[in-house]
């Protein structure tokens, strides 16, 4: 007997009537008519069934945190950067705990199953790497949360910031971070990523570096990270996140820069939802559009990964933890307004975000680990459309949230009496 079938699902890929059959926390079977018994069985109805949303950059230190001490309100990202400094003088290990808990509460709710978190090391009490190696420890049987070691002040600019990050990896984070355009010079900037890579050769860990979030066309840290990443032999391992001030670069260099960036191997990781928010703020108009060059770095064989950065905090006052409004955006902005492109747009939020994490036993294959979303679309592109209903999240097997179909009753004559936006 199984522990769990899903009868009549269609997958992303376009298949449709398929049977998922779930034992043990991984995928037994996946295939059209399963007949063994099983403990649970939920009918699909031809909905799509999904591999887990991925969040592969998110800062859940200071998630929910809006309004503490006080409001951005000139909206900036340096502004954001100088209230989450005060923020970070006054919290204690508990409220963070509390905040991200309920954070990922929300999180599993919207069928994500895999975060990467950004914690700041400048803090030399190291108050958030504290409270969210803990929070790791807490939601592990439901919740793959890494961890990456951010000196969000600077690894060079800030006193102690090198020392701190240091002592964060020692302590059981997963990930080095940087932030070279916000070092003191273009050169400290150079250094600073060039260092932090080769602490990471020698720990035998991944990369993924805050990289050229700026207008400043020439803020061009990335090209040393995918040099460096090809000195020490990192391929595959390191991630450039944000890339803004690549929609502001001359294109003769970008065509240069992405062919370096593609040979070593670099995943790139764009947020779309704050970097269209946050970048432009000195243009009058026309107004730059802040996104990196999405297409242009999927076109050259690069893994791409929205992702949604921050939700209620210094720096972004909404967000709803819903990787397919972040998927949606990017789909705007970078106009990628093709059924191929749209399908693309799901992919970088499920199997592109879980290849960037490295993910092991991710996805919808036999011997895969029995985590899904069944979502009330019958396709990717709708539901990107509709921000499609969660109706089952399922972790190793098992539903661990449900949502009601989003259904609308109407009182109109000679008309249904109830409308499903995915019929």
């Amino acid at each position: 007997m199984f522990d769990l079938v899903i009868r009549n699902a269609t997958l992303p890929d376009g298949t449709t009537g398929t049977d998922i059959a779930c034992a043990g926390g991984l995928i037994a079977a996946i295939e059209p008519g399963i007949t063994a018994e099983a403990a649970q069985v939920i009918d699909a109805t031809g909905r799509l069934v999904s591999p887990p949303f991925v969040d592969p950059h998110f800062h859940m230190d200071a998630t929910l945190s809006l309004g503490r001490p006080r409001m951005n309100v000139s909206g900036t990202l340096l502004e954001g950067i100088a209230l989450w400094g005060e923020l970070k003088e006054i919290q204690t290990v508990d409220e963070i705990v509390t905040r991200a808990l309920a954070y990922c509460d929300i999180a599993v709710s919207m069928g994500i199953g895999a975060i990467r978190s950004h914690v700041d090391t400048c803090d030399p009490r190291l108050t958030g790497v504290q409270a969210l190696l803990e929070v790791r420890e807490q939601v592990k049987d439901y919740l793959d949360l890494q961890l990456v070691a951010f000196p969000q002040d600077g690894v060079l600019r800030a006193p102690g910031a090198m020392e701190n990050t240091l002592r964060a990896l020692d302590m059981g984070v997963d990930i080095v971070g940087g932030i070279p355009h916000f070092e003191r010079t273009m050169a400290d900037g150079a250094a600073s990523t060039r260092r932090l890579c080769e602490i990471a050769a020698e720990r035998g860990l991944m990369v993924d570096m805050h990289c050229d979030e700026s207008d400043d066309p020439l803020s061009r840290h990335v090209e040393t990270l995918a040099f460096e990443t090809q000195r020490l032999g990192l391929q595959g391992r390191v991630a450039g996140s944000h890339l803004t001030s690549m929609h502001s670069m001359d294109n003769y260099y970008v065509s240069k820069l992405i062919a370096l960036m593609a040979e070593a191997d670099l995943r790139v990781i764009p947020n779309p939802l704050i970097n269209i928010m946050l970048q432009g703020r000195h243009d009058t108009y026309p107004k730059r559009r802040g996104q990196t060059r999405v297409r242009e770095l999927r076109d050259a064989g690069l893994v791409v990964g929205f992702g949604s950065d921050c939700v209620k905090d210094p720096w972004y006052s909404l967000g709803r933890a819903d990787m397919l409004d972040v998927a949606a955006m990017g789909l705007h902005v970078g106009q990628l307004s093709s059924r191929e492109d749209m399908r693309w747009c799901f992919d970088a939020v499920t199997v592109n975000s879980a290849a960037i994490m490295g993910l092991e036993g991710y996805g919808l294959a036999q011997g895969k680990k029995a985590d899904m979303v069944i979502l009330q679309a019958r396709d990717p592109i709708e539901a990107l459309r509709l921000r499609a209903a969660r109706l089952y999240v399922i972790r190793r097997g098992r539903v661990i949230a449900r949502t009601p179909a989003a259904t609308a009753e109407l009182s109109l004559p000679g008309r249904p009496g109830s409308v499903d936006p995915a019929a």
